[in-house]
């Protein structure tokens, strides 16, 4: 069983806009609402990807029951804490030639909700994975994640995080970390090109010598590297293709290297990871399982090839 993690879960509205008009009635092109949230997006491509999944976090409200009947929906098994009052966010995305975001802030989260949320998460067995991923509301203490990891020793443990709130985690030794290029340059005071891999693969040596088992950065068109806990550096290319979409990419390589990873090892993991990733970023929403199935087998052949 794989099991993901979002505290601050969303509805994202999405609205395909022309120019904007500061001040002025502006209308939508296109309109759509979707489930949203790190996790909850790796839950989704997950079981596109065949794979059972199960969500859990916090809902509240009216919003909060969509979300999960949205999840259940897509055969997702979305186990959410109920908080009794507020509403689970609503995040607005303006596309047109640029993106602008409005996220909301979502409900307060109290001890006891957070103490429920642990108990649900306790009933995790060895050989099951936990996929934490995201941000952290202010209402939760600043080392949740790390509370989270030290509870679960015998779970296979996935941080998707940046900054203190990764770093925090490296103690607990973690299967897999994914920081972007940047995020990990960030961590030790440079700025990394994603073309500059052997600058890359040092830094992701760094944070595997500060705790990270598998270490997979993802480096948008330019493709992954992957650090493996053998200290094996791989690298993917990326398909080409229109970017049409920025969010839950990142999310999306993180369910195709876990699908990919049980059915195959490293190097399945990176292709199937590098596929799912780059299928949601060429899609206006989350990929489907044929439109990963078609860039997987892309970069198969391209591999077979070279």
């Amino acid at each position: 069983m794989i099991c993901t993690v979002t505290f601050n879960p969303a509805l994202d509205y999405v609205l395909r806009v022309g120019p904007i008009r500061v001040g002025g009635t502006n209308r939508a092109l296109e309109e759509e609402l979707q489930p949203g949230g790190k996790g909850v997006n790796v839950a989704l491509v997950l079981r596109q990807l065949g794979v059972e999944a199960a969500a859990t976090g916090f809902a509240a409200g009216y919003t909060g029951q969509l979300l999960c009947r949205w999840l259940a929906d897509a055969g997702v098994t979305a186990d959410f804490v109920a908080l009794p009052a507020g509403m689970t966010r609503i995040n607005v995305k303006l596309r047109g030639r640029t993106e602008t975001e409005l996220n909301g802030s979502g409900p307060a989260i109290s001890p006891e909700a957070l103490e429920q949320l642990m108990d649900k998460l306790s009933a995790l067995r060895p050989g099951d994975t936990l996929v934490v991923a995201g941000s952290v509301p202010p209402s939760l203490p600043g080392d949740v994640y790390q509370r989270l990891l030290a509870r679960l020793p015998a779970v296979r443990c996935v941080v998707d995080a940046e900054g203190p709130l990764l770093r925090g985690c490296l103690v607990y030794h973690p299967f897999l970390v994914k920081p972007n290029h940047h995020e990990l340059g960030a961590m030790y005071g440079e700025t990394l090109a994603a073309e500059d891999l052997p600058r890359v693969a040092a830094c992701a040596r760094r944070l595997q010598g500060e705790g990270a088992r598998n270490v997979l950065v993802s480096l948008a068109g330019a493709g992954a590297l992957l650090l493996t806990e053998e200290g094996q550096v791989l690298t993917q290319s990326a398909p080409r293709g229109e970017v049409r979409n920025s969010v839950g990419a990142g999310d999306s390589m993180v369910a195709g290297f876990l699908a990919g990873y049980d059915r195959g090892g490293y190097e399945e993991a990176l292709l199937l990871g590098t596929a799912a990733g780059s299928a949601t970023a060429f899609s206006p929403r989350l990929a489907t399982r044929d439109e990963i199935q078609h860039i997987y087998t892309q970069l198969l052949e391209r591999k077979t090839t070279q």
